[in-house]
């Protein structure tokens, strides 16, 4: 029993096709007709008025990073390195510490997102037992002058609110 083997003729065999003019004057004749088109009846154009309309974000978007909170202020991660290592852009560096608030045994002392290699996958948020790290702030504009900026520490997560309630977010967003 052998295998049925189909033979396909290549195309683009002459030296015209093989340079591509034809192709490339074939696709700039569509592109100049959509130019000329829209320039005569823009009506019809699809255009956002980015800053001033805000797109609408669903509650389950991911967004920013943040890092959740106790009541009583105090951070709910426990240094447990999943969000680490479940990263698979390697953005996130944690240093654990004693914790001395009796909550659990660590804490982090420090606690780094590098925002310019975060994919935004959403593995950190997924992997971590308890629900310390989010990404429901609603920040979808990251956008600065200095690369220092996007290194976002301890102090920045825990700081940064989040954009819907507790109950919200456990329902999947308002």
């Amino acid at each position: 029993m052998g295998a049925k083997v189909k033979i396909i003729e290549r195309k683009g065999s002459s030296l015209i096709e093989r340079l591509y003019l034809i192709e490339i004057a074939k696709g700039m004749a569509t592109t100049f007709g959509h130019l000329f088109r829209n320039l005569k009846d823009n009506r019809n154009l699809y255009v956002r008025h980015y800053p001033e309309v805000q797109p609408e974000i669903p509650a389950r978007w991911r967004g920013r990073h943040r890092l959740t909170t106790h009541e009583d202020g105090t951070a709910k991660c426990v240094a447990c390195f999943m969000c680490q290592t479940n990263c698979p852009a390697k953005c996130i560096m944690i240093e654990a510490g004693e914790r001395v608030d009796g909550k659990a045994e660590k804490m982090p002392v420090k606690f780094h997102i590098d925002l310019l290699e975060c994919i935004y996958c959403g593995y950190c948020v997924e992997a971590c037992p308890l629900d310390a790290i989010r990404m429901d702030t609603g920040i979808f504009s990251v956008t600065d002058n200095n690369r220092e900026s996007f290194l976002l520490g301890l102090e920045e997560l825990l700081a940064t609110p989040g954009a819907c309630s507790e109950e919200e977010y456990k329902k999947g967003g308002a």
